[in-house]
């Protein structure tokens, strides 16, 4: 039985653009608090990751997809690598900007090694146990 298919965008350093002037894009350290943010007219949140033991932005994530129901795109940026993906989008993060120098070809088959998961997530939140089996 598959988990629903997960579905997260992954860009190259090189495709991650910012425009400072854009209001509907908002960027986050990893020690703010999403709570303190006005998300009105925001459209996407970029998390940082300073480094990739640093693990606050998935907080950061799962604290504005599930307590402060953001709608919109979470993106990882920063130090983001190919084994962090699985996580990232089951705590709420919609895109993923790999570290200069990754390659993400190599991104898909991160997902395929993981088809399911018996708890829920972020984004699915129905346990496994729960669901209907097709």
């Amino acid at each position: 039985m598959k988990d629903s298919q997960i579905v997260m965008k992954i860009l190259s350093h090189s495709e991650h653009s910012v425009n400072p002037s854009d209001a509907s894009v908002v960027s986050l350290s990893n020690d703010a608090d999403p709570r303190n943010v006005s998300l009105n007219g925001v459209k996407r949140i970029d998390l940082h990751f300073p480094k990739f033991t640093d693990g606050r932005a998935y907080s950061q994530a799962f604290l504005l997809r599930r307590r402060l129901n953001f709608q919109g795109e979470i993106r990882a940026t920063g130090d983001v690598l190919i084994d962090q993906l699985v996580a990232m989008s089951r705590t709420g993060f919609d895109v993923a900007v790999l570290r200069d120098g990754l390659d993400a070809t190599a991104a898909q088959l991160q997902f395929d090694r993981f088809p399911a998961f018996y708890q829920g997530s972020a984004v699915d939140t129905q346990p496994l146990f729960a669901k209907a089996v097709v």
